[in-house]
């Protein structure tokens, strides 16, 4: 069975003693524990999360690193950082970073085999804007986010990855995707492995929602035959509303 996922993607929230608060309400709550949860704070307070957690079901994750190894790049974080202050997981791609940064797919598959080489979980992001979706563009537009991401890979390599698609439109818009359209693109998302790497690593692989993903809706968009889980924004913030996303399968 694929493995059910719920990561929180913190963003740029929280003071140090809010996120102290956060994750210890997290970690001290009821959950299906066959359900993986992630928080993924600022990287600031990574280190501190990971010993709270260290003992329990929920991993933790970063939102971004470098596509290098180390060396002069100011500011920056690299993989070998990440994992020696007990973070497992990465976000890829997120839409932001593809935004406000201005990162291309190529630059995300030097980040992906940077992870990968230091045993740790790319979470990797594609979607469409609204414009795209409008065009009738998003399957293009999302095959080449994970052909160009991706597709470098070997099948190993791919076993290790999990997919989140998150509809640019529908962050922290308010405004989610159908149930439909979600399990569409994930099914769509999951054809593009199997042609690639054959149907048994498809079907092994986890593929996350995001995109204003709540407890009023996660039970609909979870009971999609290809919505392993929530890559969640808002909803994170606020440890009732995140266990009751992950209780929602």
């Amino acid at each position: 069975m694929r493995k059910k996922i719920v990561a929180g993607n913190w963003k740029m929230n929280k003071t140090y003693s809010e996120a102290i608060a956060l994750v210890g309400d997290i970690v001290g709550s009821s959950y299906d524990e066959s359900v993986q949860l992630i928080v993924i704070p600022p990287a600031f307070y990574v280190s501190e999360i990971a010993k709270i957690s260290s003992s329990t079901n929920v991993g933790v994750g970063v939102q971004n690193l470098s596509e290098h190894d180390s060396g002069a790049f100011t500011g920056e974080l690299s993989s070998k950082m990440i994992q020696s202050v007990g973070a497992q997981y990465a976000l890829v791609g997120h839409s932001e970073r593809r935004e406000y940064f201005n990162e291309k797919n190529s630059d995300l598959a030097l980040k992906v085999n940077q992870l990968l080489a230091d045993d740790l979980t790319p979470i990797y992001c594609c979607g469409e804007v609204l414009e795209e979706r409008e065009k009738g563009n998003h399957f293009n537009l999302v095959k080449s986010q994970i052909e160009e991401g991706l597709f470098h890979l070997d099948k190993d390599q791919m076993l290790k990855t999990v997919i989140a698609y998150e509809p640019v439109w529908a962050i922290g818009t308010g405004v989610t995707a159908s149930s439909d359209q979600a399990q569409e693109m994930h099914h769509f998302i999951r054809g593009l492995v199997a042609n690639k790497y054959g149907v048994d690593t498809a079907d092994s692989i986890s593929i996350l929602y995001g995109g204003s993903c709540k407890p009023t809706n996660a039970k609909e968009l979870f009971a999609n035959a290809d919505v392993d889980g929530g890559l969640i924004g808002g909803a994170s913030l606020n440890a009732a509303d995140f266990i009751a996303i992950a209780n929602s399968f």
